[in-house]
């Protein structure tokens, strides 16, 4: 019984940083799980082509994937985008859609890496506010996941925590800090909930400018390769099921 092929789903930029941070992360999940084959498809913009890498994958003799949305919501393109892409895929591929990223607490930790990485410290905590700033979506249960990790993260014993947004939704990043410096905090950050460089990280850098700390994107960071690799284990455990029927 062969291991399923892990098909990483980006969304694609003209951003060739994005690309970049796409191929770090998996390469960093490759470090980890060398047993899984791991390959990397985009959506838009950069190649390969989702659709290009199932063809390829078929031609081999494949028959077993595990595709993996590399988004941290489930917003229009894990509900709508990727499942039309894989309902077109060559007819001789089992295929598995794997849950988004998020919610996860390893992101969480993910991004307390990212401010300490950026100079906080864990004593800085009860006197920081943070922006959990995202790049957005016009989904209600995207938004509603955002604010609910802002919730769950200022129990862990931050200041206070204020989801913000690029696009889409309200309210943008220079909004959310200066909220925060208006609540009384003593110094605020920002940490952008997004995966890789892009136009929105780019948007959310700009909306910082007030911010004491800015945190880097989590990128390829290992408890972003960690949860990946978790997604893809509770979207294999039915497909070797179906195999060994």
């Amino acid at each position: 019984m062969s291991t399923p092929v892990l098909l990483v789903i980006a969304h694609g930029s003209r951003d060739p940083r994005h690309a970049a941070t796409v191929h770090a992360l998996v390469r960093r999940v490759r470090s980890l799980r060398p047993d899984v084959r791991v390959e990397t498809g985009f959506l838009d913009f950069n190649v390969p082509s989702v659709q290009g890498v199932l063809e390829s994958l078929e031609t081999e003799g494949v028959r077993d994937v595990v595709a993996l949305p590399l988004l941290l919501t489930r917003a229009f393109h894990a509900k709508a985008d990727i499942p039309a892409v894989l309902a077109d895929a060559p007819p001789r591929l089992r295929i598995r859609q794997a849950e988004v990223l998020g919610p996860s607490p390893l992101l969480l930790s993910a991004l307390e890496r990212r401010l300490y990485e950026a100079g906080l410290t864990p004593a800085d905590k009860s006197s920081t506010g943070v922006v959990l700033a995202s790049a957005g979506s016009s989904d209600p249960e995207a938004i509603a996941v955002i604010a609910e990790i802002a919730r769950e993260w200022r129990h862990t014993g931050w200041c206070a925590v204020r989801p913000a947004f690029a696009s889409a939704s309200l309210p943008r990043t220079e909004d959310a800090v200066r909220e925060l410096r208006a609540l009384g905090c003593a110094r605020v950050a920002v940490a952008p909930y997004v995966l890789a460089p892009g136009f929105l990280p780019d948007r959310i850098a700009r909306g910082a400018a007030e911010a004491d700390v800015l945190a880097d994107v989590l990128g390829p960071s290992p408890e972003v390769a960690r949860v990946l690799l978790e997604r893809y284990d509770a979207a294999r455990v039915p497909v070797l099921a179906a195999v060994g029927a």
